[in-house]
């Protein structure tokens, strides 16, 4: 028998509803404040403790979904925080910001496209000069179209998502190290598609797989000079990256439904792992990637 002191506890099944979201199209990239249901971005959840006190993040994709609530918990826990995100966000955005705001921290917004070489090439530059400084570089943009079959998937797509995914975080991460100090951190989003690849997400699952790698790699580079670099592997989380192409749509009603705790995940539910891996409690780890997945198998 339990014993009762412990009866209060959250069970990891049933601490969200079991989402049977219905039928749904955004167009690409979608947004929050739009989905059906409302993510959890952690906004009534999250208490920080400031483990991240007058630290400095900049975080790709920072508007919706998991980079969202990775801002708004590094807020709470003392960070100031630079999202960057697509101009046609800015609603979701704005909702980020203010929550930045209200946890009494400095938000910064960098509206652009990772296409953009030019944007690209500047936009840690623009963050560091917004922020007056960077410690953190949190690497969470990401593109995911479905092709149900190889024939159905072109180049353009293939190089649009390994140039988002993958190759931005080269641009990215090179231009970071001209300000990361030592005890700064790089943080990027794999996937469990890294492990267990749909076969209608060919491309994003390849980009997926090249992160770890790139993760793993650079965290030997980049460890002696005191920088740490890790990863996070979410399994199925109920994002607007889902309704706008990025499942089909007749899947949408039992998503998250096949991992051992029977439902998707939340991106408030990610934020804690993004928090633990650029504080001071995570000085130890370097190359991790870090599963939150719902009990999905992995490496």
């Amino acid at each position: 028998m339990p014993d009762e002191t412990t009866t209060d506890l959250n069970n990891p099944v049933t601490k969200y509803p079991k989402l049977s979201p219905p039928q749904q199209d955004q167009p690409e990239p979608g947004l929050d404040a739009k989905l059906e249901p409302r993510a959890d971005l952690g906004e009534k959840s999250y208490q920080g403790s400031g483990r991240l006190a007058g630290r400095k993040a900049l975080i790709t994709g920072g508007d919706s979904g998991i980079g969202a609530a990775v801002a708004i918990a590094y807020a709470r826990e003392g960070a100031d925080v630079a999202i960057a995100y697509l101009p046609a966000e800015e609603e979701d955005a704005r909702h980020v910001l203010e929550q930045i705001d209200a946890a009494g921290r400095t938000g910064v917004g960098l509206p652009g496209d990772l296409l953009d070489l030019d944007y690209r090439g500047r936009l840690v530059d623009d963050a560091v000069e917004a922020l007056g400084g960077l410690d953190i570089l949190v690497n969470n943009a990401g593109k995911q179209i479905f092709a149900e079959q190889l024939e159905d998937l072109d180049d353009d797509q293939v190089e649009q998502t390994f140039q988002v995914n993958i190759m931005a975080m080269f641009t990215l991460s090179r231009a970071a190290l001209k300000h990361l100090p030592a005890g700064g951190a790089i943080i990027n989003t794999t996937s469990i598609q890294a492990y267990e690849p749909s076969a209608h997400l060919l491309d994003y699952a390849t980009t997926k797989a090249a992160i770890n790698a790139f993760t793993k790699g650079l965290a030997e580079q980049l460890g002696p000079r005191g920088i740490r670099v890790n990863a996070v592997a979410p399994g199925p989380i109920w994002t607007p990256l889902q309704v706008s192409d990025g499942q089909p749509k007749e899947r949408l009603p039992t998503f998250g439904h096949d991992v051992p705790l029977g439902r998707a995940g939340q991106p408030a539910e990610l934020a804690a792992a993004y928090v633990f891996l650029a504080s001071e409690d995570a000085s130890y780890v370097l190359g991790e990637t870090l599963n939150v997945n719902g009990g999905k198998a992995s490496p």
